[in-house]
């Protein structure tokens, strides 16, 4: 099942494609582009008029055969006026398409026994760990295979098409193009020697203007027919036209419009590449879709009037200029994305495992985040169809997420210098939404309280991921710049939560379910004791041991009181006198959650912070209570994430009653962020399949028929939580790591390995990035490390894993 092979009835799939901070098009699993998320803001849904991929095929004097690249258009077909002539619809398509998706590569295979060529497209953006600036190119790479398939040379045109649509596109009732912003629109043909192709830009606008922007379609390919702009017809003799000249001998008549498009109006450019087949030959073509949108609100609205420039914008002037940096560096960026690829699908974690991972790189590459000019970088929580959804890179949601720290750990720092030097005020208080390093103001959905409560689990969760970059890049720099701010943060939190100093929160906590607990709770309650220990560990690091003893102190009073408190003999449960004298709270209930502040210590080495033996056996009594293999029966009133005969984890649940009247908002769903750390948790406590149940039933909902297998949702598509699904791989690997000390160290859960002999997985840190392997010689039985550097430099660290010490 993993690497997906998806037929093109898998509608719901679409596999992004585009960098860190640069937006997406994707691909579907007919092999068609869709979502045009290039301008700065989500577009779940848009798609380009008369954008796509076709070939023609001629062997010798016989009929030419001409074939839209994609597959069947898949049903229903119930539109109000049948299907607009510029979504080409009504041309003969490909037979048969399979995709096949191993993030960050995505194939598609087509079939049609008519054409006697066969025919697959390749697809990616490159990604290069622990460096963003390749990993954030805003390009995507489409590469098509074609082989003969007849007795016969066969002369054959690979033609691209792609809209202008630089001004905004925008739909009448009818479904023809009708935006304002176009108009002025014009498409070049160019040529510098190493690439060949269309340039799409506007004259109607300033490049400083919010609306510039320019895209371009080229190739390297040397023998290539261009037409720069479709007929400027009436009705639809634009794509009659085209289609026509296509077909008639397969090169493309250019019209010589010189002046740009009308107002209102936009044009479609066509490339071709034209080549000859001999008999069996097969021969790759390589196309460069680039876009250039510099410019976007300086703010969370999304129309302000302060400008700012994403991140691209600083290296390059435009978007021919990025197409030409992918094809002057193209051997390295490559062969860095397929290391990258083989190294995280060529292991043998469980494929499920893989799958999540790889799922979980998608959403710092997709709408969900962007990259300012200045370095600064943000996330949204996750992304309505046209927005950003839930502002602020909420510290309680992205407090979750391991993937970027580990794959572009720079910009994990980056977040933690807004949080701690200039989101956190003179006393402690976090503000959990990042506002004031816009000059903005919050106000709640639901209110106008301008200064919400602090969120404990984002708080501590933020003083847990400084300890984390500390540990991942040894940066002292950095460490020193946040440090004031995380001692003012954990002391902030002593006195507005812990009120009688006992070591155990009590006051009112707000928390990642957007309501406030009350009392004694283990989530709230255990991530305060791993942000003590957290603490406790970077004090020793700025050399205040007075601190870190007094912190230690704090933590050992508050385990020993937590512990007696919230154990009931199962689990950890909220201890309230009257579980209804505040609306939701959980009580008696099993919280999905209650353990996640001692998952963030087994990452981060910080050791147990409750009796190992209550924590073993809470975390395998939320897989027993918690996990479901059918939700029929399921009561909910809240949103619904999972459904119908599927598997999930719910986020709580009642085995001993005490239900409250209005538990908390969201109890009764099921988030697959939640479910990736229970998961990686229950590896860490030994609980192998339970965690193996769980994962795999999270990513066989993504089936790409009842949802995207690369878009995990909750409170908006490509929603941050997800990225704990990299806790997973720190889980099976054992891997641990300290830069500023000099190491690295493994300790696979072999029982995982689909191989009893063999245990392969990637691996990163802040300076370096590779595969880790250990083989047991059949003779011996003992076992034999292996590390391999694939990027970065890892000089002189130590590797410590079966009981041998390697240096690197």
């Amino acid at each position: 099942m993993y690497p997906r092979d998806l037929p093109a009835t898998a509608t719901a799939a679409a596999f992004p494609l585009g960098g860190i901070g640069t937006g997406n098009v994707s691909l579907g699993a007919r092999g068609n582009l869709c979502d045009w998320e290039i301008f700065n803001r989500p577009a779940r849904g848009s798609r380009l008029p008369n954008t796509f991929f076709a070939i023609r095929t001629q062997a010798g004097d016989a009929p030419a055969v001409v074939r839209v690249l994609e597959g069947p258009i898949q049903p229903p077909h119930t539109g109000s006026h049948g299907y607009h002539p510029n979504t080409g619809a009504g041309l003969p398509r490909m037979a048969a398409a399979t995709m096949r998706g191993a993030y960050p590569i995505v194939s598609v295979t087509f079939d049609d026994p008519a054409l006697p060529v066969r025919v697959a497209l390749e697809a990616y953006t490159p990604l290069v760990p622990l460096d963003p600036e390749a990993s954030g190119l805003p390009c995507a790479l489409l590469t098509y295979s074609i082989e003969n398939t007849a007795p016969d040379p066969i002369q054959m045109t690979l033609v691209a098409s792609l809209f202008n649509p630089v001004g905004g596109l925008t739909y009448d009732r009818f479904g023809n193009p009708a935006s304002e912003g176009l108009g002025g629109n014009i498409n070049e043909a160019r040529d510098d020697g190493v690439l060949r192709g269309l340039l799409l830009r506007s004259t109607r606008y300033a490049r400083h203007e919010p609306a510039f922007g320019e895209l371009c379609l080229v190739t390297d390919h040397s023998t290539v027919t261009v037409k720069r702009a479709w007929l400027r017809g009436a009705w639809w003799d634009d794509l009659q036209e085209f289609w026509d000249d296509l077909v008639a001998d397969g090169m493309l008549s250019d019209h010589g419009y010189d002046e740009p498009a009308a107002a209102g109006r936009s044009d479609t450019g066509s490339l071709g590449l034209v080549d000859t087949l001999a008999p069996g030959e097969r021969r790759t073509y390589r196309f460069v879709l680039a876009w250039y949108f510099p410019n976007r609100p300086d703010s969370w609205k999304l129309q302000s009037e302060r400008l700012t420039r994403v991140h691209y914008a600083r290296q390059f002037g435009g978007a021919w200029d990025v197409a030409r940096y992918l094809a002057d560096h193209y051997a390295r960026l490559d062969g860095a994305t397929r290391a990258f690829r083989d190294a995280l699908w060529g292991g043998t974690l469980p494929p499920a495992v893989t799958d999540a991972l790889a799922t979980g790189i998608v959403p710092v590459r997709s709408t969900t985040c962007f990259w300012l000019e200045d370095g600064r970088f943000f996330g949204w929580e996750g992304c309505f169809d046209d927005a950003g959804c839930c502002e602020g890179s909420c510290t309680h949601v992205w407090s979750y997420a391991y993937t970027v720290a580990f794959l572009w750990p720079q910009l994990e720092r980056e977040m933690r210098r807004i949080e701690f030097c200039v989101e956190t005020d003179a006393t402690g208080y976090m503000f959990f939404r990042t506002f004031n390093t816009s000059g903005e103001t919050f106000i709640w959905h639901w209110g106008a309280d301008l200064h919400p409560e602090a969120a404990v689990d984002g708080q501590m969760g933020s003083i847990l991921r400084v300890y984390r970059e500390w540990l991942l890049s040894g940066d002292r720099a950095f460490l020193e710049l946040v440090w004031p701010g995380v001692k003012r943060a954990i002391a902030f939190a002593a006195q507005q939560w812990d009120i009688d100093g006992d070591g155990v929160l009590d006051g009112k906590q707000h928390n990642t379910y957007d309501i406030e607990f009350y009392g004694p709770n283990p989530l709230c309650g255990i991530y305060y004791l791993a942000g003590l220990r957290a603490v406790e560990e970077l004090a020793r690091v700025m050399g205040e041991d007075d601190l870190a003893a007094r912190y230690r102190a704090s933590f050992s009073q508050g385990s020993d009181r937590l512990d007696s408190l919230l154990w009931n003999g199962e689990y950890y449960e909220q201890r309230l006198d009257d579980v209804n004298a505040y609306k939701y709270q959980h009580g008696a209930g099993m919280l999905a959650d209650q353990l996640l502040g001692q998952l963030h210590a087994r990452v981060l080495g910080l050791g147990d912070l409750l009796p190992a033996e209550h924590v073993r056996a809470a975390a395998r009594a939320i897989y027993q209570h918690n996990f479901r293999t059918d939700f029929r029966d399921h009561v909910n009133t809240q949103r619904t994430y999972a459904l119908n005969d599927e598997a999930g984890l719910l986020l709580c649940t009642w085995p001993r009653g005490g239900r409250p009247r209005f538990p908390f908002p969201y109890s009764d769903e099921v988030w697959t962020g939640v479910e990736y750390q229970v998961a990686a948790h229950l590896i860490y406590e030994g609980w192998l399949d339970q965690a193996l149940a769980i994962v795999t039933a999270a990513r066989e909902r993504h089936d790409g028929v009842r949802r995207n297998p690369w878009d995990d949702v909750e409170c908006g598509h490509h929603y941050a939580r997800s990225m704990a699904s990299w806790a997973l791989l720190t889980a099976l690997s054992g891997f641990t790591c300290d830069m500023a000390a000099g190491w690295i160290r493994f300790d696979p859960v072999l029982a995982a390995s689909g191989d009893p002999d063999d245990f392969h997985c990637l691996w990163s840190c802040g300076r370096g990035w590779g595969t880790y392997r250990q083989r047991r010689d059949p003779a011996s039985g003992g076992w034999t490390p292996e590390v391999t550097v694939c990027g970065g430099d890892m000089s002189g660290i130590i590797v410590e894993a079966c009981g041998i010490t390697i240096r690197l």
